[in-house]
């Protein structure tokens, strides 16, 4: 399953929003080095209960808005998981 999300790097604390269909996340790390990339890819495999190497990002390696992958989860568990989890 595949979905945008828009990032915010160098955020007070980390964090997953759902506002319909966008998501956004703001992770503490600055983007220097893909450490805000490595950031993301961790903070949505812990709220989604799932393998780091199962979270990729697509596309927008270098971009505040990213296209993410999430390996053998439908849409449905995706964001349901995302909205339950705090």
């Amino acid at each position: 399953m595949e979905f945008d999300i828009r990032v915010q790097p160098k955020a007070g604390r980390n964090s997953v929003e759902i506002d319909g269909d966008k998501v956004t996340a703001r992770v503490t790390a600055a983007p220097e080095g893909g450490k805000a990339n490595d950031a993301v890819v961790a903070l949505l495999a812990k709220r989604l209960k799932v393998a780091k190497r199962r979270v990729h990002i697509v596309r927008g390696h270098k971009a505040r808005d990213k296209r993410l992958r999430i390996e053998d989860m439908t849409a449905g568990e995706v964001f349901a998981r995302l909205s339950e989890s705090k």
